[in-house]
């Protein structure tokens, strides 16, 4: 072993938690209604979905062409969507750590057991909870060999399987485990897919729907997560009133908010008979900065729904339940090709 004064970047963890019911969805927005994919879905594990191969495609947005993404309908002469200055960084690459056989950081090796993330690894071996060959280390930075003797609290880690898993979240559900006052959280719903540990990557609320990733992968959990990379998600919102123009303009102008300013990239109307639907396309992965950014005009969000996510979308996925990604997707995420 050798010590390496190098940190790793940022990432965030997030810990994993049954079935949930299936809400009828909308089948505007990906989700079917309620009996519309039962018939030729198949379920084979416990909240699993399969129908026809999901995924074959990324589920891209490719813009406004006259009709609305989020309903299909036209839009009305006083409701064609709004383009917002959004200008997404490009992501920043990671130099090299080593050879795949030779030295690496123990935090990649702990990350990769589907622990936790690199960041939160340095804090476990800090603690003096991981050993090395039987030594207990505490330096951050260590580099180690895969194949020496790894334990985290006397257990041996191992190389485990990657896995990603798409869950369609209902209401009422927490991502955040270790809330103690939770009565459901998201693993309730995906606990008894796979036999590793995996965890949701980023949060929803409690009270927002739709698209949420779970993985074991740290590495992407970190490249989906950290701010430098700010990836896409669209989402379907549901006002307390009709949204003015006026107040859609401002948004796709870009706003101030107590911490700081936010960009959209697009929004608009979702629905041209129904001014209180709205569609909005970000980057920002600020807490709660949908919410914030009607409430910050007097707008209160009745229901939220994320449709999209890092190229994935809740397509053919009923609310509560789960599916594994195709090879196809897996390999979008990894190689970076989606917005």
């Amino acid at each position: 072993m050798k010590p390496d004064n190098k940190r790793s970047g940022n990432e965030k963890k997030n810990r994993p938690g049954g079935p949930g019911k299936q809400s009828s969805g909308s089948k505007k927005y990906g989700t079917p209604r309620s009996g519309s994919s039962s018939s030729g879905g198949k379920k084979t594990q416990p909240g699993e979905y399969r129908d026809r191969p999901v995924g074959e495609k990324s589920g891209k947005s490719t813009g406004y062409s006259g009709k609305s993404k989020y309903s299909g309908e036209k839009h009305s002469k006083d409701s064609k969507p709004l383009a917002g200055k959004s200008q997404p960084e490009k992501p920043r690459g990671r130099k090299s750590t080593g050879s795949e056989n030779g030295p690496v950081r123990l935090n990649k090796i702990i990350a990769h057991a589907g622990i936790c993330s690199r960041r939160e690894a340095d804090t476990l071996i800090q603690a003096g909870l991981i050993s090395v060959n039987g030594k207990i280390v505490t330096e951050v930075g260590t580099k180690v060999s895969p194949d020496d003797d790894i334990r985290y609290n006397g257990e041996r880690l191992g190389n485990e399987r990657k896995v990603y898993l798409l869950l369609n979240k209902p209401k009422d559900y927490v991502t955040t485990l270790d809330d103690p006052h939770a009565k459901k959280t998201v693993m309730d719903l995906v606990g008894r897919a796979c036999k590793e540990r995996i965890y949701p990557v980023g949060r929803l609320d409690k009270n927002t729907t739709g698209v949420l990733l779970f993985t074991n992968d740290g590495d992407l959990t970190r490249k989906l997560t950290h701010p430098s990379f700010n990836k896409k998600k669209i989402y379907h919102v549901h006002l307390d009133r009709n949204l003015q123009y006026i107040d859609m303009k401002k948004i796709a102008e870009g706003m101030e908010l107590e911490d700081g300013p936010v960009n959209v990239d697009a929004i608009a109307y979702a629905n041209a008979e129904n001014k209180k639907e709205i569609g909005l396309e970000i980057h920002s992965g600020k807490n709660r900065i949908v919410r914030r950014i009607f409430e910050s005009l007097d707008y209160k969000v009745m229901k939220l729904d994320r449709v999209y996510f890092a190229g994935l979308t809740k397509k053919d996925l009923p609310r509560g339940r789960w599916r594994f990604l195709t090879d196809k997707e897996i390999k979008m995420l990894k190689t970076n090709a989606f917005e």
